[in-house]
């Protein structure tokens, strides 16, 4: 019987991750799916309140709007920042006070322009208030994602990605 206490060799490293996909374009187009999804889920919360309340239990529009947006705003919240934005600097709480005061002055907009649309236009059927509410989303969120990756959501200084 033969012994052998020769060393052997440590099994080879595992190869490194592939680096994630670092062109700008990439990264921008990365982070407005993200955000579309987040948002389109928020968009569901906000469509299902809104029309529960309103068609279903009689509310006001602009108290059910009001009411659908805030509780959207508050699910955004947690989307964004436990997933489309959740390597960026954003724990602290000046970052959450500038979501809320953001999300606000959208939720101000959209109130505003469903206002015009429910109020203003006579926009006041299933189909036609829908719509309404679905235009003041639109422009509404096109104002929420310049700040929320500008000012709320800011890349880190020292990360590459």
């Amino acid at each position: 019987m033969t012994l052998n206490l020769e060393a052997r060799p440590a099994p080879p490293a595992p190869a490194p991750a592939p680096a994630p996909a670092s062109g700008p374009v990439t990264r921008v187009v990365l982070e407005i799916v993200k955000f579309g999804v987040v948002g389109g889920s928020g968009v569901l919360v906000n469509f299902l309140i809104f029309n529960l309340l309103l068609r279903g239990l009689g509310w006001q529009a602009m108290t059910a709007t009001v009411l659908a947006s805030g509780i959207a705003m508050a699910t955004n919240y947690v989307g964004f920042r436990f997933f489309a934005y959740r390597d960026r600097a954003s724990r602290t709480r000046s970052r959450i006070m500038l979501f809320f005061a953001f999300s606000g002055l959208g939720v101000v907009m959209e109130i505003g322009l469903f206002w015009l649309g429910y109020h203003g236009l006579g926009l006041h059927s299933v189909i036609e208030s829908n719509a309404a509410k679905a235009l003041s989303i639109v422009l509404a969120s096109t104002f929420r994602f310049v700040v929320y990756r500008t000012w709320v959501f800011q890349q880190d200084a020292d990360r590459t990605i």
